[in-house]
C-alpha cells in the first residue's frame, strides 16, 4: 500500500518526542532565508525508483482448457475441409471425365484414319491386276470353266409356285 509523500516531509521531531532544538534550527533557517525566494514545489524531494522486473524465469502454468479449445477448433476445421471436399469432388470428377471423353474421341478419330489406311491397302492387294502379279510367285493359276461348281441351282422359280414341291428328275 502506498504512503503519501507529504508524510515523509514532516519534521523528524515528531518521531523523536518533540525536542526543542530542531524546531529552533528550523525557525533560524526560516529567518535567514531570502524573503523573495519562492517556496518549493509540493513533493519536490520525493524520488520515484522504477525497479526492473525480470519475468524470464517464470514458467506459465499449463491451461487444460486451451488444449480442448484447440482440438475443437481443429475438429471444426477438419469437418469444414471434408464437407468442402465432398462438395467440390463431383465437379472435379465431371471435369476429369470430360477430359477422358475428349481423349477417347481423339483416339477414335485416329483409329478411323488408320482403318481407312488399312482398307485402302487391302483394296490395293485384292484387286485383279495385283493378284495376277502375285499369283505366279505362289504357283497359283485361275481355274478353268469346267473346274467351277456353282452351289446354287438356276433359279427356275419352282419354290415360288403355289403347288407342291416337285423334285427334278435325274
Amino acid at each position: 500500500m502506498a504512503t503519501l509523500a507529504t508524510y515523509f516531509r514532516q519534521p523528524a521531531a515528531i518521531f523523536r518526542g518533540r525536542s526543542d532544538q530542531p524546531i529552533k534550527q528550523a525557525v533560524a533557517a526560516v529567518e535567514d532565508a531570502d524573503p523573495f525566494a519562492l517556496t518549493g514545489l509540493p513533493n519536490d524531494d520525493v524520488y520515484l525508483y522504477c525497479k526492473r522486473i525480470d519475468n524470464s524465469r517464470l514458467v506459465r502454468q499449463a491451461d487444460t482448457h486451451v488444449k480442448s479449445e484447440f482440438s475443437a477448433i481443429a475438429g471444426v476445421c477438419g469437418a469444414a475441409l471434408l464437407i468442402g471436399g465432398m462438395m467440390i469432388a463431383p465437379g472435379v470428377a465431371g471435369i476429369m471425365d470430360s477430359y477422358k471423353i475428349q481423349e477417347l474421341k481423339r483416339e477414335q478419330a485416329q483409329l478411323r484414319i488408320e482403318l481407312r489406311k488399312v482398307d485402302v491397302a487391302e483394296e490395293r492387294m485384292l484387286n485383279a491386276p495385283a493378284l495376277d502379279a502375285i499369283a505366279p510367285e505362289h504357283h497359283l493359276v485361275r481355274p478353268g470353266a469346267d473346274q467351277l461348281i456353282r452351289l446354287q441351282p438356276k433359279n427356275d422359280h419352282s419354290f415360288a409356285m403355289n403347288g407342291s414341291f416337285r423334285p427334278k428328275s435325274r
